[in-house]
């Protein structure tokens, strides 16, 4: 297992944080992802490494950034 925590810029409510992790969760090997609202920390864990650029395109498609 891997796990890696990600910043997400513009999550400002519950809708936010369940988009994000609908997103995150369609990830090939994505066992669980965790959004902390008030940091915009998203901690996500999977089988193998997931490259930052496949996190980077779920978070834009659920609306949000990823702080680089």
């Amino acid at each position: 297992m891997t796990t890696n925590t990600y910043k997400v810029t513009g999550m400002t409510c519950a809708h936010c944080v369940g988009s994000v992790t609908d997103e995150v969760s369609r990830i090939p090997g994505v066992t669980d992802v965790q959004v902390d609202l008030p940091t915009g920390e998203v901690t996500v864990t999977s089988e193998a490494p997931i490259d930052v650029e496949t996190i980077r395109a779920s978070v834009d498609e659920a609306g949000y950034e990823l702080a680089s």
